[in-house]
């Protein structure tokens, strides 16, 4: 559970990215793994990340599309997401939005081993010589480094025009569970305790209650350690509920007043949900509440690092929106230091057209496999990334931790899991 940040959105009007990237129909029937031999060093290195450009195009007057070249300069080891928007002209050859061509507000995907460029559609509704449009990135992209950024679109009769691009690019995945289900959380089975046990879950993380070190202002509770407050962990007619809280008395812990309370259920000694390779799938709803900080994230026996983080929801940036965006990290790293972390926020509404995750119930889920690892919401791939982890045994957690000075009482500060399912592969 790292701290993210992000641009915020601007609330413009998206067309979705299948309508305005160029691909073929083909469909690759597997993910080329092109990094098989990479030395991750025992989990504790990445492959270099991929820089993403944005080419200059031309079009004719009277065509009816302009492609606007996006590439990769290698292939990537992990998903790329870029947004990209056009902007009208500048000077006297501007070309104008709703005049000379439709706007275009997309979400470009490269995933592992797809082919290196794709190509934006911008519909053009009249062009003369010379008028020229922008196309640019929203903000940074999540998952390669940043080339060109703008690009300058020019209508052109006497240069051929940028091509449409071509190549076999792979679909996402749909999440299906392809180990032997290990575990299931059920109400009549549940046990939970302090430390946790071979049968049963921890309400306290490996290091204690608190995570000061990523600035969380909640401390981890239960109530058989503090009774009197509100039940961090309980089951409803919806499902186990994760609650976190203000608190009506602060409490001390270390020398530090806590006046939050967080939730957290570690699956460190509980030998059911623990798994090399295979699947976790939960399906839950999340908080909506600013300054909570709701995760699924999974760590090796060994120790921290390694890192997978399936979701996280990040209530105390101000960009984030609990009902359209989702997160996926990893972290490589030894002996508690992590040496870098690699992953993607996601506008899962416009990338995916998923959205109202504190709404309603959602299927949040990871397949680990030896080349790669990938995520899923609702049945649907978000992303990929290459696998460092070769050889790493895992366990769960699931939390609803705190970062916040104010009054903490807006929306829900809970998030309830209607199920959580582990399959193990061998």
């Amino acid at each position: 559970m790292l701290s993210t940040t992000a641009d915020s959105d601007s609330g413009t009007v998206t067309i979705g990215a299948t309508a305005s990237t160029s691909v073929t129909a083909s469909v690759a029937s597997s993910t080329t793994n092109s990094f098989a031999d990479f030395d991750f060093a025992n989990g504790t290195k990445l492959p270099a990340k991929a820089t993403l450009w944005i080419g200059n195009a031309t079009y004719k007057p009277g065509s009816s599309t302009a492609y606007v070249p996006v590439y990769l300069d290698r292939d990537t080891p992990n998903t790329v997401i870029a947004r990209i928007t056009t902007v009208n002209g500048t000077g006297t050859l501007k070309a104008l939005s709703g005049t000379n061509y439709k706007t275009v507000d997309t979400v470009v995907i490269f995933r592992p081993g797809d082919p290196l460029t794709q190509t934006v559609e911008v519909p053009v509704m009249t062009a003369t010589e010379g008028q020229q449009f922008t196309v640019k990135l929203r903000e940074a992209p999540w998952g390669a480094l940043q080339g060109q950024s703008t690009a300058t679109v020019t209508a052109k009769a006497y240069i051929d025009a940028t091509a449409k691009a071509t190549g076999t690019f792979r679909e996402g995945r749909t999440f299906t569970p392809s180990g032997t289900l290990q575990f299931e959380l059920l109400k009549d089975t549940h046990k939970r305790s302090v430390d946790g046990g071979w049968d049963r879950w921890a309400t306290t993380l490996s290091h204690g209650r608190a995570q000061t070190a990523n600035g969380e202002t909640g401390l981890y509770v239960d109530t058989a350690t503090y009774p009197g407050i509100e039940g961090p962990v309980y089951w409803s007619d919806k499902g186990l509920v994760l609650h976190s809280q203000l608190l009506k008395t602060p409490i001390s812990y270390q020398g530090t007043s806590y006046n939050y309370g967080a939730s957290v259920l570690d699956g460190r000694n509980f030998l059911a949900s623990q798994i090399g390779y295979g699947q976790y799938e939960w399906d839950a709803k999340m908080p909506s509440r600013r300054g909570s900080w709701p995760a699924f994230w999974l760590i090796s026996t060994s120790g921290w690092p390694p890192e997978i983080d399936i979701y996280e929801g990040f209530g105390y940036q101000s960009y984030w929106d609990f009902d359209r965006h989702i997160s996926s990290t990893i972290h490589v790293g030894a002996n508690s230091t992590r040496y870098d972390q690699r992953g993607a926020v996601i506008q899962a509404e416009q990338a995916y057209g998923l959205s109202g995750f504190s709404q309603g119930f959602h299927k949040f889920a990871v397949d680990i496999q030896r080349d790669y690892i990938t995520w899923f919401v609702d049945g649907q791939e978000t992303y990929q990334s290459v696998n460092p982890f070769k050889g790493f045994r895992f366990y769960p957690i699931m939390n609803v931790a705190v970062k916040t000075t104010g009054a903490y009482a807006d929306g829900s500060g809970d998030m309830t899991i209607r199920s959580f399912k582990v399959y193990s592969a061998p």
